[in-house]
């Protein structure tokens, strides 16, 4: 059974109707590695639906989360801003600095990642944390917890192990400034939250976007009152003494059922380790889907168990994935799975296959007939005007992320091609003439090219070592590269023998 559908099934045990919780604080620029907890609860949700349960998928963005620092991306100027929520902070313009446009900090870099969202077909709800604080959803939890504060001082400590300082308050105010910072709580009686900062007194109400809850308070609250059953999470917030931990006692606290876990792995870049939008370290949902069709990079979470970290690496790891995916697509899985003679390992094996290719799968789109790494040559070596001729403009939206990927940074050299415009002296003559010979008089396709190239060979007495070296230098000008036959069919038959002298 493909992960997904055993949560579906765990899920299934607690009851008809689900809410499916994903939830990011805007921070900065959100890369892949986000993706792996959204497209997990998506997952999730699909299959609940697959197993007729009644689902939603809910996105909750922390926009009510204060700015903790100045990043590298920023500049100075936001020191003013610190401990004051994202949603009431300025976008940052093109050089860092404090625009004066209509959008806010949130919006700046979740805009982006809700377009990403869209082309992989994931489509939840959107609930805005600091909106939710403002019309007041937040209220009874934050009465509850600040009436209980002493029970849950004494679960945070309890569970992280750690001391809280004893000015610690389960609500936090934003002082006069707009900010978390330098505010101490000197008092609470209902609606309102009495705090002094640098020396001036203040008061928040709980039913305004006044303060809000700390995280491992903010956390549980949201799984009461949006109704979530279950949330997909890193695996910092599943440590033991974690986030989690806490917030299922708290959760218990309020009067709610905390929803089931599901602990996640990281994705890390290759070389680079785990990604973080606040050092850099990051390659874009945006970005890569510029390089990649949406099915693959949905198949890059949904055929890898959550609990196992990914590697993502754009060069040649990105075509083995696409490989994988489209040998996976090519595959009767149905027809397969009718064979009476089929191993027990087998078996789950292929249920894993078909819950991976279920869980890729965009809507109603059928796969191209032209593969991933087939695409990446004849981006090279045709028009795009040639290209769309031979293969339809259904291929177009995959040529033009072809196109961005061979022109960036990532494309692996192994797969690179230019063709010679004319003859190459180093070339081996005797051998070029021989090939010459022979593809000259056969058919002009991937098969039958390949077939006179290793005959000649053959009647020749040449080495296909020395062979191909010969024949890599008449055609590309270098000793290897990706496999010949395939190129040369794709190349006008005159065009290939001028070149072979």
């Amino acid at each position: 059974m493909h992960w997904a559908d055993f949560a579906a099934k765990t899920l299934a045990q607690r009851g008809s109707k689900h809410i499916i919780a994903s939830g990011i604080t805007p921070s900065g620029e959100f890369h892949i590695g986000h993706l792996r907890e959204i497209l997990t609860g998506d997952m999730i949700t699909r299959a609940c639906k697959d197993a007729g349960l009644e689902a939603e998928f809910v996105f909750i963005v922390d926009t009510a989360d204060p700015l903790r620092k100045v990043y590298p991306f920023l500049s100075e100027e936001y020191s003013k801003y610190i401990g004051c929520p994202l949603a009431k902070i300025p976008a940052p313009d093109e050089n860092g600095k404090p625009s004066n446009g209509e959008r806010n900090y949130a919006e700046h870099f979740l805009d982006p990642f809700l377009k990403a969202l869209e082309q992989i077909d994931v489509r939840p709800r959107i609930i805005d944390n600091y909106k939710s604080y403002e019309s007041g959803k937040f209220a009874e939890k934050s009465r509850i917890a600040c009436e209980k504060h002493n029970e849950i001082r004494d679960i945070i400590e309890t569970i992280s192990g750690r001391e809280l300082a004893e000015d610690w308050f389960p609500f936090n105010p934003y002082g006069h400034d707009g900010s978390l910072d330098r505010v101490t709580v000197t008092g609470f009686e209902w609606p309102y939250v009495y705090w002094v900062q640098d020396g001036v007194e203040g008061k928040s109400d709980l039913n305004k976007a006044e303060g809000k809850l700390p995280w491992r308070i903010d956390w549980p609250a949201k799984w009461g009152w949006v109704g979530v059953t279950c949330e997909p999470f890193g695996k910092d917030h599943g440590a033991a003494g974690g986030s989690y931990a806490t917030g299922k006692e708290i959760s218990k606290l309020f009067g709610d059922n905390p929803p089931h876990p599901l602990v996640y792995e990281w994705i890390s870049l290759k070389g680079q380790g785990a990604m973080s939008s606040s050092t850099g370290n990051t390659i874009g949902p945006l970005e890569a889907l510029e390089l990649v069709p949406p099915q693959v990079l949905r198949y890059l979470i949904a055929s890898t168990k959550p609990k196992k970290a990914i590697t993502f690496d754009a060069g040649m790891s990105l075509v083995e994935l696409a490989d994988e995916f489209e040998r996976l697509a090519s595959r009767d899985i149905d027809a397969e799975m009718q064979n009476d003679d089929l191993s027990r390992r087998q078996k789950v094996a292929l249920e894993d296959a078909e819950g991976a290719l279920r869980m890729s799968r965009i809507g109603d789109k059928t796969e191209s007939i032209v593969s991933f790494r087939h695409l990446s040559m004849l981006a090279q070596v045709k028009s795009d005007e040639e290209i769309i001729t031979s293969y339809g403009s259904n291929l177009r939206d995959r040529l033009d992320r072809m196109k961005n990927w061979i022109q960036g940074p990532y494309f692996p050299e192994e797969l690179r091609i230019k063709v010679l415009d004319a003859i190459n002296p180093n070339a081996d003559k005797d051998i070029t003439m021989r090939l010459h010979s022979y593809l000259s008089e056969c058919e002009w396709d991937a098969k039958s090219i390949g077939d006179s190239i290793s005959l000649c060979f053959r009647e020749s007495e040449i080495s296909p070592r020395d062979g191909y070296k010969a024949l890599y230098n008449a055609i590309l000008g270098v000793d290897k590269g990706p496999r010949l036959a395939p190129i040369l069919s794709e190349l006008d038959r005159e065009r290939v023998l001028t070149l072979l002298g």
